[in-house]
C-alpha cells in the first residue's frame, strides 16, 4: 500500500505533519484538534469555519473556509470562527427599504472604495463589490439578488480596507426586500390559514405517536417535487 504524502503545517503556532490534500478542517482533526466551534456543515454552506493563513514566499494574508481550503506545505494558519464586525440593531417593522435606512444602520457604507478586495476574498465567489455599489445607490432589490447566496462568514469584512461590513449590509437589504418588496406567495398564505384553522392537527398528532422507524419510513416515501 502506497504511503500517503505528508506536508508540514503550523496550526496556531504549533507544527504538525498531516496527509497532503486534506482540507484545513480535516487536517486539524487529524492533528488531534476537537472542533467544537468554527465547525458546522463541512460543505461550504454555513460560514462557520473562517480561517486565516500564509504560505511560504507569499507576503499576502489569505482567507478561506477551513472545510474548503486545502493544506499546503509550511502553511501557517489560525481559525476565525467569528469576525467581530459591527452589527446594527434595527426593527424591520420600523425600517424603510431605502438608502437612508442602509446608511442609518451602516454609515460606513459610504466609505466603500470600490477596490474589489471583498469580491476577491469571498469564498463563494459572490460579486460583493457589485452589491455594495448597488447598496450605495439604494437598489435594495439588486443587493438582495447579488447577495442571496452569502453565508455570513464575515471574511469580506476582515479584509476591507475601508472597514465596511458588506455581509451585514447585505442581510439587512435581504430582510428589507423580503418584508417590503418581494411578491407575497399566495399559496403560502393559504397553507398558513389552513394550519391556523387546525386542518393538519389530526395528521400531526398521528405523526407524534409514531416511533422513529415509522417516521423514517414515512419520510423516505414522501412525495418529492421534481
Amino acid at each position: 500500500m502506497a504511503q500517503l504524502q505528508a506536508v508540514r503545517i503550523h496550526i496556531m503556532g504549533k507544527t504538525y505533519s498531516v496527509p497532503a490534500a486534506l482540507t484545513i478542517m480535516k487536517a486539524m482533526e487529524y492533528a488531534g484538534y476537537k472542533l467544537i466551534r468554527g465547525c458546522g456543515c463541512r460543505g461550504g454552506f454555513c460560514g462557520a469555519c473562517g480561517t486565516i493563513y500564509r504560505t511560504p514566499g507569499d507576503y499576502r494574508i489569505k482567507v478561506g473556509l477551513a472545510c474548503q481550503a486545502v493544506v499546503e506545505e509550511d502553511m501557517y494558519l489560525t481559525q476565525l470562527p467569528f469576525f467581530p464586525a459591527q452589527a446594527a440593531t434595527y426593527h424591520l417593522d420600523q425600517a424603510k427599504p431605502a438608502l437612508s435606512q442602509l446608511l442609518k444602520c451602516y454609515p460606513e457604507l459610504s466609505r466603500c472604495l470600490g477596490c474589489n478586495t471583498c469580491t476577491r476574498t469571498c469564498p463563494q465567489e459572490l460579486k460583493v463589490m457589485d452589491y455594495m455599489a448597488a447598496a450605495m445607490r439604494g437598489d435594495i432589490a439588486r443587493v438582495a439578488d447579488l447577495s442571496f447566496e452569502c453565508i455570513m462568514c464575515g471574511l469580506c469584512a476582515s479584509r476591507c480596507p475601508a472597514e465596511t461590513v458588506p455581509y451585514n449590509v447585505a442581510i439587512l437589504a435581504r430582510r428589507l426586500y423580503g418584508k417590503y418588496m418581494a411578491k407575497k406567495a399566495q399559496h403560502l398564505a393559504e397553507v398558513v390559514s389552513k394550519i391556523k384553522a387546525g386542518e393538519f392537527d389530526a395528521s400531526l398528532n398521528q405523526m407524534a405517536d409514531q416511533n422513529i422507524n415509522e417516521l423514517k419510513k414515512l419520510y423516505n416515501s414522501r412525495d418529492i417535487e421534481p
